[in-house]
């Protein structure tokens, strides 16, 4: 096999498993009497590494809500998420240390 066949096999097989991680349509959007919002989605982003760990061990626990209202309940969510993550407590620290010397 030639250098460039190999190139264009390793991109096929890349773009390939790329696509296969693709998230699909959710069918379950807006379904119910009062799919979470906004709000719930911020707060279970928050909670997500707590929720993380219980969904381990038990089946009723979910990180991410499926019925839910579209967008707003994921721009919530990954907001918290990233509020979550954030480590802002180590950030200031490192800041102020970097002024001293």
């Amino acid at each position: 096999m030639t250098r460039a066949r190999s190139v264009v096999v390793l991109v096929a097989v890349a773009a390939f498993l790329l696509a296969s991680c693709a998230a699909g349509p959710n069918p379950a959007v807006d379904a119910g009497q009062d799919p979470a919002g906004f709000w719930l989605g911020l707060w279970q982003g928050i909670i997500s590494p707590v929720t993380f760990v219980i969904s381990l061990f038990t089946d009723d626990v979910n990180i991410y809500e499926v019925r839910n209202n579209g967008n707003w309940y994921d721009f919530g969510f990954i907001l918290g998420v990233s509020v979550a993550f954030s480590g802002a407590g180590a950030g200031g620290g490192s800041a102020s240390r970097g002024r001293r010397g």
